[in-house]
């Protein structure tokens, strides 16, 4: 079984979001099932006695496997420094037996399913934060990102189950401005996903970043503290 949930920034939600009291259905799964965070895990953060703590808590006390793409709150240079790995078709950083990071622009097979993953997005918020220390540059994708993931829809013939993403695509941040009543200027990622949105088919594209649960059209998702099933 497969589960997906948005936003956890490191401890500030992670023992609440996860606990059996909200996640019940986690008394049934085993390590061969997964939960999915779309972006801002926030648990890769300093590798202090906290982020260890809740990495174990993970690993060793919740019976699923723990997946997770990258949002901007990251330290993205950490994120870098673990080898990369291939998993089930794609890239993919293991934080530890049970926790993996999903890498971005990569394509998965996980159950039967074809997932695309896509983290990273612009901080509103950086110039309140400390390049280095709580804010880097490494939140946007390169080039070489953006090509590596057309290159792999394209070997995927621009068919998946479903589109995994911190941020979303310039159509649908129009949407959430309008439902939220926030203004954000499009960058060169929204454009990216809205030209992907335009010629991938996918049974469901969810995305997180906006700190909200919302149905929208064309089968997206805004995800924040739902912990959803995947069918």
């Amino acid at each position: 079984m497969i589960y997906i949930t948005g936003d956890v920034h490191g401890s500030v939600s992670i023992g609440k979001r996860l606990n059996t009291r909200n996640f019940p259905q986690q008394k049934s799964l085993t390590k061969k099932d997964y939960v999915i965070i779309a972006g801002d895990f926030g648990l890769v953060w300093n590798n202090d006695k906290e982020d260890m703590y809740w990495r174990k808590w993970l690993n060793k006390e919740k019976s699923f496997t723990t997946l997770f793409i990258d949002g901007n709150h990251e330290n993205h240079d950490l994120l870098d420094a673990y080898p990369v790995e291939e998993w089930n078709g794609g890239k993919v950083h293991k934080i530890n037996e049970s926790i993996i990071h999903l890498m971005r622009g990569q394509v998965y097979e996980i159950e039967g399913k074809k997932f695309f993953t896509f983290g990273g997005a612009d901080s509103h918020d950086k110039e309140h934060r400390r390049e280095g220390i709580s804010w880097w540059r490494r939140e946007m994708p390169s080039y070489a990102e953006y090509e590596e993931g057309l290159k792999n829809l394209d070997r995927h013939r621009w068919v998946v189950d479903y589109v995994i993403t911190h941020t979303c695509c310039s159509g649908t941040m129009e949407r959430i401005s309008e439902r939220l009543g926030i203004r954000y200027e499009l960058d060169q990622m929204h454009r990216y996903f809205n030209d992907i949105d335009k010629k991938l088919k996918y049974k469901k594209w969810f995305f997180a970043h906006f700190h909200a649960d919302i149905e929208l059209p064309r089968n997206q998702r805004l995800i924040f503290t739902d912990v959803l099933q995947l069918t």
